[in-house]
């Protein structure tokens, strides 16, 4: 009796990762062993890009609350720290949005807390 192989999921397995490797450069793109340890490698870095993206965020709003915050004579530590205290529950994101796009609501928020 003949070798079964199932060759139509092993096709679709390498159409898939080359599919996944369009676009990359030189044989990157088109030949099954080096296109599988691009697209592996690729995978890695986008799940740890995910993971950058997020602290990446977080940095850039703090510098934002700072920067609102020393316009009004105030740190970002006693800034935060004056927001625990009064009980004004606004995540960094939103702060930041309204100390870029909206001052006279930051500023708002900042007489509170004095």
């Amino acid at each position: 009796m003949p070798r079964s192989v199932n060759a139509v999921a092993s096709r679709a397995r390498r159409k898939k990762v080359l599919k996944q490797a369009k676009g990359f450069f030189g044989r990157r793109k088109n030949v099954w062993t080096v296109a599988k340890n691009a697209v592996e490698k690729a995978m890695s870095y986008a799940y740890r890009g995910r993971k950058e993206k997020k602290r990446n965020f977080r940095s850039l709003w703090i510098t934002r609350i700072n920067a609102g915050a020393r316009e009004h004579g105030m740190s970002y530590s006693q800034f935060m720290g004056a927001l625990k205290k009064n009980n004004i529950e606004l995540n960094r994101k939103v702060l930041a949005d309204l100390a870029m796009n909206h001052p006279e609501a930051f500023k708002a928020v900042v007489d509170q807390v004095k």
